[in-house]
């Protein structure tokens, strides 16, 4: 046990993060509605609209994201261990951007038409954000919430392990039903980075599963 473990006994924690990680985990929720949305529509003046919505909600992150690490450079003593603080909000930026980068492309490349599956995996997206959110409200005792994160996480895993179905399906229908070799291209790269998205959603609970072990 190291001198910052046992000093976290003794003094007064910051409890100052917590509404930070509230915050940050409530707009990862935002995001992945709006594109949860952006799926449903086919006039890409519609599609424009939710691009800039998500980059907003993006842009509003990244605020959350240098807070946290400014209330991390002044901090003497945090809830827990300042890589974990680290890793969890660097994880949740990334899903952000990740969103911001699928509802960027759509825009960019104008596919013909949005695969059926994009919604369906943007779904995922959506219902991982709330389990996160979930766990997420709970790190303000995370060992009296032990089970209720825990729960949340295995969720997360379950939806990651749908997720990866899912893709694999796409990518047999796109090269099976695809002869534009550009559209082929477009649309094997979106669900590229669906894919990632819910794994950089599962890296989240990576996180938070590490600060129940180091909590116990």
């Amino acid at each position: 046990m190291n001198i910052d473990t046992i000093l976290k006994f003794f003094v007064p924690k910051d409890h100052s993060f917590f509404p930070l990680f509230e915050s940050d985990a409530e707009n990862l929720v935002k995001a992945s509605k709006v594109l949860k949305d952006m799926m449903a529509v086919t006039d890409y003046n519609e599609l424009e609209n939710y691009n800039k919505e998500i980059k907003d909600i993006e842009h509003i992150g990244d605020e959350i994201t240098n807070k946290t690490y400014d209330q991390l450079n002044k901090s003497f003593i945090t809830p827990f261990d300042r890589e974990d603080i680290h890793e969890l909000t660097a994880h949740i930026d990334d899903v952000v951007d990740s969103i911001n980068g699928i509802s960027r492309r759509i825009c960019l490349y104008r596919p013909k038409k949005l695969m059926p599956v994009y919604g369906e995996m943007a779904n995922l997206i959506y219902d991982a954000a709330q389990e996160i959110k979930n766990a997420v409200d709970c790190l303000n005792d995370p060992v009296a919430n032990k089970e209720k994160i825990t729960i949340a996480c295995d969720k997360v895993k379950e939806i990651e392990h749908r997720a990866d179905e899912l893709y694999f399906v796409g990518v047999q229908q796109l090269f099976d039903k695809e002869e534009d070799p550009k559209e082929l291209l477009k649309n094997n790269k979106i669900l590229e980075i669906l894919e990632r998205c819910v794994d950089e959603e599962e890296d989240v609970t990576d996180t938070l599963k590490a600060i129940l072990i180091k909590m116990a």
